[in-house]
């Protein structure tokens, strides 16, 4: 990630709407010179098509001058930037390079490095776990339509931690389970992530995370909140060369499959 973290950096200094404006002309940026970053941003993002509606809601189309900063002239640091509203604000960075979220960003940055660089894939990194839980929030934004493909390049296909997956969340979407994100009714935040082993090709990661999720049963509008702070383990294994999760403890798994059957 803190490869990625940079890249973004250099794009948003490359961009034609900086690159033309008083700020392609500074070497160095001050207070000033991020409150007219944040206005450029701002102005491009209100015309973005990749925010609109309930999106443009979430998100919002504003970066404070205060968090740019920030992001340009901090140090990357796995714990202080995998929260979700850090994953936010680089969502609308993104959008303002042109993409329509991090992720896409990064699956462009992957297509697109050398050959002489070593695949993403096969370099371990903390933030999978990040991106692990967005794909979980955006999976859940899906029901009941059932979305596993979105799993494919984080978790191993016939891992025990798929199949457990794949069989609670067909239950839910067989219940017309649906999510209710408006407002920002529902959300997750991952707190803390630590290394408790580390192999050349196993490792095993304890995480923090918070669940806050209200979901909705479309034929009778019936509601399940999910409200919960838990630490959990992930367990990764290297195979072909390629990192990904390979199983994964969460007590409070299925919690919502055993809820008035």
């Amino acid at each position: 990630m803190k490869t990625i973290y940079n890249l973004i950096k250099q794009e948003v200094i490359k961009h034609p709407k900086i690159r033309n404006s008083v700020l392609g002309n500074v070497a160095e940026w001050k207070r000033s010179h991020y409150i007219i970053l944040s206005e450029i941003i701002k102005e491009e993002l209100s015309f973005s098509d990749q925010l609109k509606n309930d999106k443009r809601f979430e998100l919002g189309n504003t970066i404070s001058h205060i968090t740019l900063q920030r992001f340009f002239e901090n140090n990357y640091q796995d714990k202080t930037h995998s929260d979700l509203r850090f994953l936010k604000t680089l969502d609308k960075i993104c959008i303002f390079l042109g993409f329509k979220d991090l992720n896409a960003y990064i699956r462009f940055s992957g297509l697109n490095s050398s050959a002489s660089e070593p695949s993403e894939k096969n370099i371990f990194s903390m933030d999978m776990i990040v991106r692990y839980c967005s794909t979980v929030f955006e999976l859940y934004k899906n029901f009941p339509v059932l979305r596993l493909d979105l799993f494919d390049d984080l978790v191993f296909e016939n891992s025990p931690f798929i199949e457990r997956a794949s069989q609670f969340s067909r239950e839910l979407c067989e219940r017309k389970f649906e999510l209710i994100t408006k407002n920002n009714r529902s959300n997750f935040e991952v707190f803390d992530i630590n290394i408790v082993s580390d192999e050349p090709d196993k490792k095993i990661l304890e995480t923090k995370e918070f669940w806050n999720l209200l979901f909705k049963v479309s034929p009778t509008g019936e509601k399940f909140f999910v409200n919960q702070l838990n630490t959990q383990i992930y367990f990764f294994r290297k195979i072909d060369d390629t990192w990904k999760i390979w199983d994964n403890y969460n007590p409070d798994a299925g919690r919502l499959n055993y809820k008035k059957k």
